[in-house]
């Protein structure tokens, strides 16, 4: 009385051959252009930056005046392997790890 009655479709039919390779490769290009531009956009310009991050790393030499990630200005006082001492005032030395240093900044500056 109050429900209808419901039909089954049929399936379309499947295509075979070149029609099926481009249908599939026409839903496949979004996704492929998707990946280029989120490589050209994010992927690539990080790469970039942690190559030069880790040059500065590796430049560092006594002496030279640096700015933390923590915002810590000081100039380097010793060097190890995977960490530097660094004065931040007369007399008063931090040790902190290589990668923490995020800029190097001009002689001079730190007084």
């Amino acid at each position: 009385m109050f429900i209808s009655q419901a039909y089954a479709q049929a399936a379309p039919a499947a295509t075979g051959g070149a029609e099926g390779m481009f249908g599939s490769l026409g839903t496949m290009l979004p996704l492929v252009l998707m990946f280029v531009v989120l490589y050209f956009v994010m992927i690539r310009p990080q790469m970039k930056r942690q190559k030069e991050h880790k040059a500065l790393i590796e430049a560092l030499a006594k002496g030279d005046e640096i700015v933390t990630a923590g915002g810590m200005l000081g100039k380097v006082s010793k060097l190890g392997d995977s960490y530097l001492h660094v004065e931040v005032a007369a007399g008063v030395e931090v040790q902190v790890q290589r990668s923490a240093i995020v800029q190097v900044l001009p002689k001079g500056t730190v007084k």
